[in-house]
């Protein structure tokens, strides 16, 4: 049972999110130690939605239709807002190529780990994953919460061993990559891609 779950859960972690989206942007426009920590932000976005689930909080998610759509509200929002900054962003390294001399912008360590965060926080469909998928693999009898919590950390542990080799391998292409004009269509892809997520959100049903 374990072995089948590990193995659907990495597939799922491999299917394209706004997680992906903005590792991949943070990694190869700011480095590989950026893609790291919105990879962080994730996965504690990640055990949040785990704990709850796990002494029955998420619940609410299935049972109150208002709980859902204020969480779904809040991240299609945020989903937005991250997709409006990336293209300005764009916007702004492309202006970058036409004045060599302005400073690229940096963001602090603090700023990645939120973004990571808040992206999963904030995602109703992370909050139903754990609380339609996961019981499928639990036990009916003896040590329910206990059972809960190993597979939160599998699926915790997976989700980093992906991202980590993803990190890495999208940092590499950054070492090649990383101009101005290629760095302000990255952003501008995923500014797309993330008010795409925003989109498919807004319509998700609970």
């Amino acid at each position: 049972m374990l072995t089948t779950f590990a193995v659907t859960a990495f597939v799922m972690i491999m299917i394209p999110g706004p997680d992906q989206a903005l590792i991949t942007r943070n990694a190869l426009a700011f480095g590989r130690t950026a893609g790291l920590l919105t990879m962080l932000g994730g996965l504690i976005g990640l055990a949040v939605h785990a704990t709850a689930a796990a002494v029955g909080l998420s619940a609410l998610l299935l049972t109150s239709a208002t709980a859902f759509t204020a969480l779904k509200v809040a991240g299609v929002v945020y989903l937005l807002w991250l997709g409006v900054q990336s293209l300005r962003a764009s916007r702004r390294t492309a202006a970058a190529v036409a004045a060599p001399d302005v400073p690229p912008e940096r963001r602090s360590p603090l700023q990645h780990i939120r973004n990571g965060l808040l992206s999963n926080v904030l995602n109703p469909k992370v909050a139903l994953f754990f609380v339609t998928f996961l019981p499928q693999f639990l036990p009916t009898h003896g040590n329910t919460l206990g059972r809960a919590l190993l597979l939160s950390a599998i699926f915790a542990g997976l989700y980093v061993l992906w991202f980590s080799f993803y990190n890495v391998v999208v940092a590499r292409i950054g070492a090649l990559l990383r101009t101005p004009r290629i760095r302000a269509r990255i952003e501008q892809v995923t500014g797309l891609l993330l008010v795409g997520f925003a989109v498919r959100l807004a319509w998700q049903q609970p």
